[in-house]
């Protein structure tokens, strides 16, 4: 495991620590709750389609080699839920990396999964359908990455959404649409501000007692640049399925599936990355 891998766990395990060192709280349905979402280990085998086209993206999911890998997920919530509105900013980190030994050279470290994504929403409960809450709601966000990927330089978007969702029902607990505005300088000397449509959605079906088949996914179109940057997405399709089982006190553990697929502006083709592995992970919400 990579020292990079190391240090996205170790805020995971502080919690993870500190959660089975106090007793969940019982807080009011409104006010502030700390939620770990997830905090956790992916052991995995990817194959990666067309990655020559995408060597020199910023997007670590498109650029690596098909071998299989060890992946850390850090996402923490801190949340206000109150009678009228919803407001969540949240941290998610995942940071992904394989190593190859080859017989007949030397070992070969790649790159998988890198992000780093700071995030603040504010929804509004105007309605209730299928028990869940719906109204507008406006989102900004920050996505970074802990390192460049081969010779393409750090990511760096300032992204906004606005749009309607529906959230924190039994099934669904949470599908959107909105616009999306962005301002990409990943690139020092081509910065670019993008506009696109998105729509997404987070599931969970619950199969039997203790195993839940969770859904979450997305698709950005983009639509507008203030100029052209070859390594630009035209679009791009984020899917992963699992199954979970609970083990204890808020320790899961199960398959998953995860797909991802995107083509630039330069590209003729598109770049894909499929993973399927096992994953354990610790979650749990304490009020505040």
């Amino acid at each position: 495991m990579t020292n990079r891998l190391s240090l996205l766990l170790l805020p995971a395990l502080v919690l993870v620590a500190a959660a089975r060192n106090a007793q969940a709280a019982d807080y009011q349905q409104y006010g502030w709750v700390a939620e770990l979402k997830k905090a956790g280990v992916e052991l995995s085998s990817t194959k990666i389609k067309n990655s020559e086209e995408y060597r020199s993206s910023p997007n670590a999911e498109l650029s690596g080699n098909s071998e299989s890998l060890v992946k850390g997920i850090f996402d923490f919530s801190l949340i206000n839920q109150q009678a009228a509105y919803k407001w969540d900013n949240n941290i998610f980190m995942e940071y992904g990396k394989t190593k190859v030994h080859q017989n007949d050279g030397p070992a070969i470290e790649n790159e998988t999964a890198d992000k780093i994504l700071l995030s603040t929403d504010y929804a509004m409960k105007v309605w209730r359908y299928w028990d869940a809450d719906v109204g507008p709601f406006i989102q900004g966000a920050y996505q970074t990455e802990f390192d460049p990927n081969d010779d393409a330089p750090r990511t760096k978007i300032i992204r906004g959404m606005a749009g309607m969702k529906m959230f924190d029902g039994p099934i669904i607990k949470n599908l959107y649409a909105g616009l999306v505005g962005e301002y990409d300088f990943t690139y020092k000397h081509d910065k670019t501000r993008k506009w696109a449509y998105e729509i997404g959605v987070d599931a969970t079906y619950p199969l039997r007692e203790g195993i839940n088949f969770n859904l979450t996914s997305y698709f950005r179109d983009y639509f507008e640049y203030s100029k052209y940057n070859p390594r630009d997405f035209d679009y791009e399709w984020n899917n992963k399925a699992d199954m979970m089982v609970d083990i204890y006190n808020g320790l899961q553990m199960g398959p998953y599936i995860q797909y991802f697929r995107a083509k630039d502006r330069g590209s003729n083709k598109y770049g894909s990355s499929t993973i399927i592995g096992v994953q354990g992970s610790y979650g749990g919400s304490w009020g505040l």
